[in-house]
């Protein structure tokens, strides 16, 4: 019997194959629980989790993608420290990205990101999809097996983001180079080992962009690039290059991180599940209630974290001034108060896009459409173009006892690699799809 108490969720890697036993264990106790080895708040229920996501006034996003680590610079004592986050908030890791800022910072920088992610530029990114999918597949698929995480979803989702922020084409090879590399995904912030903040990857995204812009708004052109050059503030202003870099950065590297790890946990489910993939190779309108439910199963982030500004209480839980929470996503999304029967993977669920791996409230993800279309579309295209699809046994052993590796973080929940064997059509279409 596994003595949960004892496991340090965020340094032991017992709990990055199987975490669900662990959250279970803490939600029998109360949705919010305090563990005991570094004082985090952890909130699994449902209704908790979108309560404090909604209240923005009470909780900070400061420490949304550190928690307890490093900690804060200074001791947090009072019944309210709300000057003294804003006094010392620029001194924390990941301080400048947009997940950490607050209102009224994050409300302007927020708004940018919007400008840069119209629905009419994620309209033509789309029709782009379906090229940049056949591209990669084109690799992939002669083979017959290969890692579906390092040879399909990694590139894919790197090269449609490119594609949706205006890069060059003649610079995307050295960008798949520097941001494929097995260093770049993830390690550093959110890893159960020792703490590392190294940010090679967004310091060579920064550099690039900045290059971008300047060059932009010194020679603009009919391009995405320049609207990103010139894209402005609520008020009109015109942001310095740094925010609209940051800004660029963020959902370069965020958008690609999680969409890779969703489509992993997807195909992993389609290939362990023949008569699943066989009902959606028949009823293709059913793939999106499929990628919801994926979502929710398997959240690509495991949760998020909050500081307490004031005293408050939620759920009957006293929760001090200074209190670190972590809205954990991946336990809400399997709240049985929320979702029935939530361990069971069903493709009927009517309250499946409830879910919460998106996050709710402000700081919801701006890329979920983005996330959702990357998604429909690879497994659309590969359905296309294959007849089977199944787990390679020589990787992972056979389906009575699988061997699969995560990625060692608290943050994220994705599979390191995936393994898979298929047999392909003889003839592509390369338009089937989108004609849908």
């Amino acid at each position: 019997m596994t003595d949960h108490d004892a496991i340090d969720f965020f340094r032991d890697d017992a709990l990055v194959t199987d975490p669900y036993p662990y959250f279970e264990h803490l939600r029998a106790r109360c949705p919010l629980q305090r563990e005991p080895h570094h004082d985090v708040v952890m909130v699994t229920g449902y209704e908790e989790a979108v309560q404090i996501y909604n209240d923005h006034e009470t909780f900070s996003s400061c420490t949304s993608v550190t928690g307890p680590f490093p900690g804060f610079p200074v001791p947090l004592e009072g019944d309210d420290v709300s000057e003294l986050i804003a006094r010392h908030r620029d001194e924390l890791p990941m301080s400048d990205q947009l997940p950490t800022l607050d209102p009224p910072v994050h409300t302007a920088h927020r708004a940018l990101l919007m400008r840069l992610i119209t629905p009419k530029r994620l309209k033509e990114n789309e029709a782009a999809m379906w090229r940049i999918a056949d591209g990669v597949l084109e690799d992939y698929l002669p083979r017959g097996e290969g890692d579906l995480v390092r040879d399909f979803a990694g590139p894919f989702t790197m090269l449609v983001i490119a594609d949706l922020l205006g890069v060059p084409e003649e610079d995307r090879a050295e960008f798949r180079a520097r941001l494929q590399r097995p260093e770049a995904h993830g390690a550093g912030i959110g890893s159960t080992g020792e703490e590392v903040l190294e940010q090679s990857p967004l310091e060579f995204l920064y550099a690039r962009f900045a290059t971008y812009i300047e060059q932009r708004r010194r020679e603009p052109r009919e391009d995405v690039l320049t609207g990103l050059a010139t894209a402005t503030f609520p008020d009109g202003s015109i942001p310095e290059v740094a925010d609209v870099v940051r800004v660029a950065a963020n959902l370069f590297a965020a958008g690609q991180e999680t969409t890779v790890r969703l489509l992993g946990s997807a195909l992993r489910t389609l290939a362990e599940r023949p008569e699943l993939q066989r009902l959606l190779r028949a009823e293709r309108r059913r793939v999106p209630a499929f990628i919801e439910e994926s979502l929710r199963t398997e959240s690509p982030v495991k949760g998020d974290f909050r500081l307490a500004r004031t005293a408050t209480t939620l759920g009957g839980v006293d929760l001090p001034a200074g209190t670190t929470v972590m809205l954990v996503n991946s336990a809400a999304n399997r709240d049985p108060r929320q979702f029935t029967d939530p361990e069971i993977f069903d493709l009927e669920r009517a309250n499946a896009r409830r879910h919460i791996a998106f996050g709710r409230g402000i700081h919801s993800c701006p890329g979920a459409p983005l996330a959702r279309a990357e998604a429909r579309v690879a497994i659309e295209r590969l359905l296309d173009r294959t007849t089977d699809i199944r787990i390679s046994e020589r990787a992972h052993g056979p389906a009575s006892n699988r061997r699969y590796s995560y990625v060692p973080t608290f943050i994220l929940r994705g599979l390191t690699q995936l393994h898979l064997e298929f047999d392909t059509v003889k003839t592509a279409d390369s338009t089937g799809s989108e004609a849908r």
